[in-house]
């Protein structure tokens, strides 16, 4: 019997550039569609820090070299990535199913989702957007006034605040298309940060963690399993040293021993062990996977990957 899943697409998943990205969500289509093949009904949850960092960039330079044209909000840069991310995945797995010749729908739903005006992490900006830099380059942004950190021992990035998920605004419109049948591509970047003001719903200067919003949607839509899907084949303790040893499950006490000893690298592997404890806690039965994009399938089927259960 095939389950609910709401899966995770890491960077690795979309490239770091449109030529990179047109390219790579061919392969990762695949992979989405082998699950949809074995039966499973699928909901996908897509980063975007490359993505939302060079759209950054681009309309803060067209905003300096014309002051008619306001630099964007991190909001409205998050739904421009979303777009055309959505864009590019919609397609692909549109075609791998035709190619298959599976007739399902796929839908890109530009999902706004709420957080705490009141969030600490408003103080504290700690999410990796854009390209990476040296360490040279992130002073001389620092000097300009951006908050920049070192990302998981691979280079130099600027960072934003990341509050905490509260809810999705578009649930609804997502748990609709799913009883219709289709295929739904949601909450892309983490979904773009709204403040509830009233009736009105304000942009908030953040990018949410994909993780944490891939999470949130699993419990809202009662999915069975939450899938992050990153770099690497299952979650190491020690990772990089001699003794590193790859876990092929967690408890969520166990899981919160290794947090606590600071073993998973903030930015990088802590959100996605973080968000998977969540979702194991979240209800009897429920199960997140951590593994690689080719892997999936694998990992649904308990041959690979690090499961986090109770």
């Amino acid at each position: 019997m095939g389950k609910r899943i709401v899966i995770a697409l890491g960077g690795n998943a979309l490239g770091k550039n449109l030529p990179e990205q047109m390219a790579a969500v061919k392969h990762t289509a695949k992979a989405i569609v082998d699950l949809i093949q074995e039966g499973h009904e699928v909901v996908i949850v897509h980063g975007n820090g490359p993505q939302v960092g060079m759209i950054n960039v681009a309309m803060t330079s067209l905003s300096r070299e014309d002051p008619s044209h306001p630099i964007a909000p991190m909001s409205v840069c998050t739904a421009m990535s979303e777009g055309y991310i959505g864009y590019d995945l919609q397609n692909s797995i549109r075609e791998e199913l035709l190619d298959r010749e599976m007739e399902r729908s796929v839908s890109t739903i530009l999902t706004q989702v709420e957080v705490d005006p009141q969030d600490p992490a408003f103080q504290h900006p700690t999410k990796p957007i854009g390209s990476f830099m040296t360490q040279e380059e992130a002073e001389a942004l620092r000097l300009q006034g951006h908050a920049v950190m070192e990302d998981a021992g691979r280079g130099w990035r600027r960072c934003v605040a990341s509050p905490l998920p509260k809810s999705i605004i578009e649930i609804e419109t997502i748990r609709a298309l799913l009883a219709a049948g289709q295929v739904v591509v949601a909450c892309g970047g983490g979904g773009i940060p709204v403040i509830q003001e009233g009736h009105h719903l304000r942009g908030a200067g953040a990018v949410i963690d994909k993780d944490f919003a891939a999470e949130l949607l699993a419990e809202e839509l009662n999915a069975d399993s939450l899938v992050i899907l990153t770099a690497v084949e299952k979650v190491a303790v020690n990772f990089g040293k001699p003794d590193q040893r790859w876990l092929d499950h967690l408890t969520p006490e166990e899981a919160q021993r290794y947090i606590g000893e600071d073993q998973f690298a903030p930015g990088s592997m802590l959100p996605k062990v973080q968000a998977a404890v969540k979702f194991a806690e979240s209800k009897s039965g429920r199960t997140a996977l951590i593994t690689l994009l080719e892997k999936a399938k694998d990992g649904i089927a308990g041959r690979t990957g690090t499961a986090v259960s109770l």
